[in-house]
């Protein structure tokens, strides 16, 4: 909000604004910082102010910046206001008929009226100091009690009985209820004790979003470290708790919340005129030029401010502003510093976002609750804005919008709902990609798999089997997926179908891999121009031999999806991502749910199950596959009854890994045999299969020990994994032709030697 100019210092006006009555007081040009905690003056005037607005739930004081204070806070003025109104108007406090009704004593009279005008005036502006002047008092009144006759003795009784019912209504308000536990320390007139009460959100001028700056002195901090963007844009992130509170605290301190005054008024006049400028709809379609053009034009308007007012600004200085300035004009604002932070996984905004908080779910302190509170202002904005990237409707006919967001490195899904479905108005649901794919060797040294699991999934790829990869949200499907495409020896070609693109594609092309994105329709659409995934997929095999890979299967895409399964599943990969936790659960929703024939379901040779593993307490959750399963063929018509699933891993839950079946390890596996048959030396010959697979599953152990011992985790990634890929198709093709079969003791020494050369290379 900005009040017009000329607006009277100490003004005030109330807005409605996202369902709610805000108070703005005018501080612009005032000489000191508005606070409710440190100064009596201000909080008198905004009790003053509740007087005559008690419907107020938010009070927010513009100035270069401006102090917000939320409902908590504002209720407890709001209750000081009501009684301040009662006591005056309806009790009739100071009048003689209530201050000394049987006597004509003026002088106690005029005693009486001073101690409790004094008390009505502090009890605007400091009323923990009011509530511990009428204790003194009372204290005060009850000693003179006994050095007066009997009649000013029951005088003096009815005084300390009205001072004793304002005492009592004042000790049940809210503000005196939470501060008891500290009065023990309190000393007269000392206004610390407000900070503990009072918790300001800061927004600058340029943003509507608000922060809330300060930790609680009660705060237990369990973590703290900084994310950055680049030297000039880093942020503070601690992660604390508070005693009562089963849910730890988000708290992120971007580098726009610590700004200089001068900082802020440049920002303000160059927001002023950049908003004028803002891109149209079709050049949204490509944001990272979008971004970058605005960032040039940013940083030659703020170089021009800033000499126009004889200030002067460093380069970095210059390009903090800009990046901050394009943040909250064509950006997202603090969703894109969240989005900064590796650890975050997950960021939700539920409705009604202006009056909730946002909630993370952090990689090593599970979900909390975030300092950051958006106003109705970003949340439609942010829509808008994501309309024109997505190209997708958004509104009542189309309540869910499905998409993606990319800034630089930073990847991201996004899912907004609206009106009539979420009743209350927008919210979102962010899932925060890894910058980099995930590799098998991350997964390994991260616990969600084994060496020899991750040895068996890239057998198992190699050997172009089908594979749904099942699991409950946020359990790592997608991910996983992505790592097993780099499985994929990267002469063959992969074609991605997706409806919102989540998996590592610009990477693998980056990699050299011979790959194709197709954008398809999401399943929530009622209409759109987009082609709809079972077109895709019916489309990818009209595009030449290709492994084809599925974002998630949704819909009626599924028949395709099988189809796609029963013309490639001796030939390519066929793979993709289901909500299922179980080998029967994914059965069950292939079958029944999406109306996949049951005989077209035996065309899935592998489900690979991932599931989170909860802590005993309830409280700590960790990602793990679970299980991978073969599906036989001899089935007709129940494969859980009929036995047409058999595993080949399990998970332990007292070991927390994966191990083998009985099955697996005796060679009763229907799909690696088959695997085996196409491959001279190892038809018949179960030993050598099974040596093949702790050979891989040998290698990412070895990739994840030799990373740990030289701190050199860059060799767990994408880019090292498809070096060592290729190194081990190279050296096991070699050793085939030497010897006929690529045995793991001939294999393993000369890929390690291999490794060893490209770490010390490397760290020379």
């Amino acid at each position: 909000m900005e009040f017009r100019k000329g607006t009277p210092l100490y003004a005030y006006e109330v807005l409605r604004e996202g369902g709610e009555d805000v108070l703005y007081f005018n501080f612009i040009g005032a000489s000191f910082v508005p606070s409710l905690a440190e100064d009596s003056r201000v909080m008198g005037m905004v009790v003053d102010s509740l007087i005559e607005s008690p419907n107020v739930t938010r009070v927010v004081f513009v100035q270069q910046k401006n102090y917000n204070y939320d409902f908590k806070e504002t209720s407890y003025l709001l209750e000081i206001a009501q009684l301040y109104v009662y006591l005056m108007r309806q009790e009739n406090l100071l009048s003689t008929q209530k201050l000394a009704p049987g006597s004509n004593d003026q002088r106690i009279l005029s005693k009486r009226y001073n101690e409790l005008f004094n008390f009505i005036s502090f009890l605007r502006s400091d009323p923990i100091y009011a509530y511990h002047d009428l204790n003194r008092l009372i204290i005060e009144a009850k000693i003179l009690l006994d050095k007066l006759d009997v009649q000013d003795r029951n005088e003096q009784l009815r005084y300390i009985s009205l001072l004793e019912k304002v005492f009592g209504l004042l000790e049940q308000t809210k503000l005196i209820q939470d501060v008891l536990p500290y009065l023990h320390d309190y000393g007269r007139g000392d206004r610390e004790i407000y900070y503990r009460v009072f918790t300001v959100d800061i927004i600058p001028n340029y943003t509507f979003t608000r922060l809330i700056a300060h930790l609680p002195q009660d705060a237990e901090i369990v973590d703290q470290y900084k994310i950055s963007n680049g030297d000039y844009d880093q942020s503070l992130v601690t992660i604390f708790k508070l005693e009562d509170e089963a849910k730890l605290r988000y708290h992120i301190v971007p580098p726009e919340y610590s700004l200089s005054e001068e900082y802020n008024i440049l920002l303000n006049l160059a927001r002023e005129v950049l908003i004028e400028h803002q891109p149209r709809a079709e050049e949204f379609t490509d944001t990272e030029r979008t971004r970058q053009v605005f960032f040039n034009i940013s940083r030659d308007l703020i170089r021009d401010l800033a000499y126009s007012k004889n200030m002067e600004l460093n380069y970095i200085d210059i390009n903090k502003l800009a990046t901050i300035l394009v943040r909250h004009t064509v950006g997202f604002g603090l969703i894109e510093v969240l989005l900064q932070d590796k650890n975050l996984q997950d960021i939700v905004l539920n409705a009604p976002i202006p009056q909730t908080s946002i909630f993370v779910r952090h990689a090593e302190h599970g979900e909390c609750m975030a300092n950051i509170l958006p106003s109705q202002e970003d949340v439609d904005s942010w829509a808008a804005k994501f309309r024109m990237i997505s190209g997708r409707p958004l509104d009542e006919a189309n309540p869910i919008l499905d998409t993606q967001l990319a800034i630089g490195n930073m990847n991201a899904r996004i899912a907004i709902i609206q009106q009539p479905l979420s009743p209350d108005g927008l919210a979102y649901a962010i899932r925060r990609h890894r910058e980099e794919p995930w590799t098998l060797s991350l997964f390994v040294q991260n616990k969600m798999l084994t060496g020899f699991a991750a040895g068996l999934l890239s057998f198992l790829i190699d050997g172009s089997r089908t594979m749904l990869v099942g699991g409950t949200r946020s359990s790592g499907k997608t991910s996983l997926l992505g790592s097993l495409m780099l499985e994929i020896i990267p002469k063959y070609r992969i074609i991605v179908l997706e409806d919102t693109l989540e998996l590592p594609v610009e990477a693998l092309r980056k990699l050299n891999y011979d790959i194709l994105r197709m954008r398809v329709r999401s399943s929530l659409l009622k209409s759109t121009t987009e082609i709809s995934a079972d077109e895709g997929i019916r489309t990818s095999l009209r595009l030449g031999d290709s492994s084809l890979i599925v974002g998630e299967v949704r819909s009626v895409e599924a028949k395709a999806l099988y189809e796609a399964m029963r013309v490639g599943a001796l030939a390519n990969v066929v793979a993709g991502t289901i909500h299922g936790a179980s080998p029967y659960a994914i059965f069950d929703r292939v079958v029944n749910d999406l109306g996949v024939p049951t005989t077209s379901f035996k065309a899935t040779d592998i489900i690979a199950v991932a599931n989170p593993i909860k802590s005993a307490d309830g409280l700590h959750t960790w990602k793990r596959l679970v299980q991978v399963t073969e599906v036989r063929k001899h089935w007709t018509k129940d494969p859980q009854e009929e036995k047409g699933f058999v595993d080949l891993l399990r998970f332990d839950i007292e070991k927390d890994e994966l191990v083998p079946s009985d099955d697996l390890i005796n060679g009763d596996s229907e799909v690696i045999k088959s695997i085996a048959g196409n491959v001279k030396g190892w038809a018949g010959n179960w030993d050598a299969i099974y040596d093949n697979i702790l050979l891989r599953g040998r290698m990412k152990e070895e990739l994840v020990k030799v990373a740990e011992k030289t701190k050199r985790l860059d060799l767990l990634e994408a880019n090292f994994t498809s070096l060592s890929n290729n190194a081990f198709h190279r050296i096991s093709d070699e050793v085939n032709r030497e010897i006929g079969l690529p045995l793991s003791e001939r294999v393993f020494p000369e890929w390690q030697k291999w490794l060893n050369k490209k770490v010390k290379g490397r760290s020379l």
